[in-house]
C-alpha cells in the first residue's frame, strides 16, 4: 500500500535532516516541510561559514581558526598565542558538544584537536568568550514575526556539554535575569539573523551575553546597551522533547506548542 504525506515535520538533528540533504530531497519529490531550504541548512550546519557569513552583518563572534583533514596545522603556541587561553576547539559539523574541549594549556592543544576530528573532517579552535549565555527562539508565518522568551544557561560544568544538554548537569531558566533592553535586542537580532539566512518555520539562536569593549564602532553608531551581545550558533531544527528550549520557551510565553506548531504547517508559504 501506497501512503502519501502532505506535509514533513522535520526535527531530525545532524544528518541528514539538519544539513540540508532530507530537504533537498523532499523538494525533488515536491513535499512541503516545515524548515527552511537547502541553502540555509547547509549553510547554518557548518559553524565556522554560518558565523563569519553572519559577522558581515555586524554581529559579534568569537575569533576564530579553521583546521581541516590532510592540512598542516599552526603549531600549539600559535594557536594559543591567536585566540588565547581558555579557548574552546569542536568539530565544524558536529552536535551535542560531541568532541568538544574547553582548553587551558598549549598542552592540551594537540590532543583536544585530535579528539575533534573524530567527529568529522573540519575543527574549529575558537576565543572563549566569558559571559552569561542565553537562547532565543523565533518563528515567522506570512502575518506575523514571533520571538519566544528567552533561556538563560547556567551549566554546572566547565561549559554547555554533553553532561549539561542531556544528563540535567544544567539550570535553564525561562525567562532570563536579564534586563529588559538586552531581552529586547537578542530578540530582534534573533529576528533579524533569521531573515538574513533565510529561515523558515522554528529557528534557535544561541548567544552570548559579555562586557563591551572599548567601543570601535563610528560615532552614532553605537547602541545605548552596556554588554555586548555575541553569536554562538543557529539551530535551524531545534530540539522538541519537552524538556528542550523551544517547548519550555512556548510554555514560559502561555502558548501551546501544539497551536505554535500549527501555526508554521498552516502558514507555511509567505
Amino acid at each position: 500500500m501506497k501512503h502519501t504525506f502532505d506535509f514533513a515535520y522535520i526535527t531530525i538533528h545532524g544528518t541528514p535532516g539538519e544539513n540540508g540533504i532530507l530537504q533537498g530531497y523532499l523538494d525533488m519529490i515536491g513535499m512541503p516541510y516545515s524548515c527552511c531550504g537547502v541553502l540555509a541548512a547547509a549553510l547554518t550546519f557548518n559553524k565556522y561559514a554560518c558565523n563569519h557569513y553572519l559577522s558581515y552583518f555586524g554581529f559579534h563572534i568569537a575569533n576564530s581558526l579553521m583546521l581541516r583533514a590532510g592540512q598542516k596545522w599552526p603549531n600549539a603556541p600559535k594557536i594559543a598565542e591567536t585566540l588565547g587561553l581558555p579557548c574552546f576547539i569542536k568539530s565544524n559539523i558536529g552536535g551535542s558538544s560531541f568532541g568538544c574541549t574547553k582548553v587551558k594549556t598549549v598542552e592540551e592543544v594537540y590532543p583536544a584537536i585530535e579528539r575533534a576530528f573524530q567527529e568529522g573532517d573540519e575543527v574549529i579552535c575558537e576565543s572563549f568568550m566569558k559571559g552569561t549565555e542565553v537562547t532565543c527562539g523565533v518563528y515567522k508565518t506570512k502575518d506575523k514575526a514571533v520571538a519566544f522568551p528567552i533561556t538563560e544557561v547556567v551549566t554546572h560544568n566547565e561549559f554547555f556539554d554533553y553532561n549539561a544538554k542531556y544528563k540535567g548537569e544544567v539550570d535553564e531558566i525561562t525567562p532570563a535575569r536579564i534586563p529588559d533592553a538586552v531581552r529586547d535586542k537578542i530578540q530582534a537580532e534573533t529576528l533579524r539573523l533569521y531573515d538574513i539566512i533565510g529561515a523558515q518555520g522554528i529557528i534557535r539562536v544561541d548567544w552570548i551575553i559579555t562586557e563591551k569593549p572599548t567601543p570601535t564602532l563610528p560615532e552614532g553608531k553605537e547602541d545605548n546597551l552596556n554588554v555586548q551581545i555575541n553569536l554562538l550558533e543557529v539551530n535551524t531544527t531545534p530540539g522538541m522533547t519537552p524538556t528542550s528550549f523551544i517547548p519550555q520557551q512556548v510554555r514560559a510565553a502561555g502558548l501551546d506548542i501544539k497551536d505554535v506548531l500549527t501555526d508554521i504547517i498552516e502558514n507555511k508559504f509567505f
